[in-house]
Parts: structure tokens; sequence; C-alpha cells
């Protein structure tokens, strides 16, 4: 009767892990420069869920962790995944050759970052 109830117990919290959206993943960045600003359109990947859970933004940042620019995502995209979604009018100051894309969800930062070498 106990081994019955711990597999029941196992597989009756299985759907509650398996329904957790995880990480933002970035997949791809492509960055351009026209004026003396840069633009970069970033396709991302989440299980959205809804408005209770859902990839929120992304971050352009130096290898330093300064902050050049930020890209909000004003809403979950349940059924468009994965997404891509730009911002432009971003100033790299000289020298530098590389940034790191990072997102993030309603829960926070994903602990993962994205490399971009500047073209």
């Amino acid at each position: 009767m106990l081994r019955k109830l711990l597999i029941s117990g196992l597989v009756a919290s299985l759907p509650f892990s398996t329904l957790s959206a995880g990480e933002v993943e970035i997949l791809d960045v492509v960055a351009t420069q026209s004026n003396g600003t840069w633009h970069f359109a970033v396709t991302v990947k989440h299980a959205d869920t809804g408005w209770d859970h859902y990839a929120d933004g992304w971050e352009v940042l130096t290898l330093e962790g300064t902050s050049l620019g930020y890209r909000t995502l004003a809403h979950p995209h349940v059924n468009e995944q994965p997404f891509t979604r730009a911002l432009g009018g971003i100033n790299i100051p000289e020298g530098i050759t590389d940034v790191m894309i990072r997102a993030r969800d309603t829960d926070g930062w994903s602990d993962t970052m994205f490399n971009v070498k500047l073209p």
C-alpha cells in the first residue's frame, strides 16, 4: 500500500513540474549598424503560458555587464514561438567588438547569455 501511495504521489507531482515554462532561450541575434547606431533583432523561444508566465524582455550588455539597451516584450506569445523582436538606436562605445544578449521572463533573468560578435 505504501509503494502504491508513493508512486501515485510521484505521478501526481509530474504535471506540476512539466508545466514550468523554464528559461527564455535566445535562438538567434542579427546585429546591424547604420548611421553610427546599432539595431538588434533577437529571436527568442519560451514556453509562455499566458499573462502569469511569459518572456517579458531582453537586454544588450557589454562584456563587463553595462546595459546598452532594453527591449520590453509587452505581452505573452503563447501561439507565436519562436518570435523575433527588434531594438534600434543603440550606441556601442568605440572599441567594443562583442556584446551579450540576455533575456528574462516574468520570474527573472535567464542564467544563459548569447554572445554577439559585432560585424
